[in-house]
């Protein structure tokens, strides 16, 4: 299955440590190699990258990863990628037909998610699948900054958004999806919303067509400022000693 990795982003909160967010190291590898390493050992088979901000050093390296790994990877450059990130979803998915991987360029995973999500069967009612962490707190959650998720005693997704005020699950940034996906983005921008992911995600919500998929004691974080990054800094070092696993 195709994966869709959304890299197009200004990374404000860690200019500091690196000019372009997708190319911010974890133990000594950027993020979005990351990204890519971990999904593909889990089973994505080809990578389409959207990138924006310093697109030309992403998409550079990208080229670079390609050559080294023998991955399939291309890149879709978003030209609105300073708006809301369901149009950088767009502009991906404008690339890929059928189901895909969708995934945030700085998230750092266990691979087991990723291969959860692809052992899931297609269903004609499900539009959209959300990994979702059940844990509410943690030293790997900023949960200010976290999109909230909640679900029902039949896993669909009732609610999500940043300041929803009942939860019961954390949005990991890992989905299955569909092109029902980038229709509901459309429809919510035609209708005057934002375009965030979270309110496509929230249009297909309200249809019953949006699941949970609660990833139980696997663990995942958003690198998205420097006390996280210095989290996930310590994380890696754990599971490499534990286990040996990629970098």
């Amino acid at each position: 299955m195709k994966c869709l990795i959304l890299a197009a982003g200004y990374g404000s909160r860690l200019r500091g440590i690196a000019e372009s967010k997708p190319l911010a190291p974890v133990g000594g590898t950027p993020l979005i190699e990351h990204a890519i390493v971990r999904a593909a050992s889990a089973g994505a088979t080809e990578f389409v990258v959207a990138t924006g901000y310093q697109a030309e050093r992403v998409e550079d390296f990208l080229a670079g990863l390609r050559e080294r790994t023998g991955l399939k990877i291309a890149s879709v450059r978003c030209e609105g990628w300073d708006r809301p990130n369901g149009y950088t979803v767009l502009a991906g998915a404008a690339a890929i037909e059928g189901e895909y991987l969708l995934m945030m360029t700085d998230h750092l995973f266990d691979p087991a998610i990723v291969r959860q999500l692809l052992a899931l069967e297609s269903r004609i009612d499900v539009a959209l699948t959300l990994a979702v962490d059940p844990a509410l707190e943690g030293e790997w959650l900023d949960i200010d900054d976290a999109t909230k998720v909640a679900i029902d005693e039949d896993q669909r997704i009732v609610a999500i958004g940043k300041t929803i005020e009942s939860y019961n699950a954390i949005d990991t940034g890992l989905f299955r999806a569909t092109p029902a996906l980038a229709d509901a983005l459309r429809a919510d921008i035609a209708a005057g919303g934002g375009g965030s992911l979270s309110e496509g995600v929230q249009r297909l919500a309200r249809e019953r067509r949006a699941r949970a998929m609660p990833i139980g004691a696997a663990r995942w974080i958003d690198v998205d400022s420097p006390a996280m990054l210095a989290f996930a800094e310590t994380m890696l070092a754990q599971e490499r000693t534990a286990t040996g696993a990629l970098a």
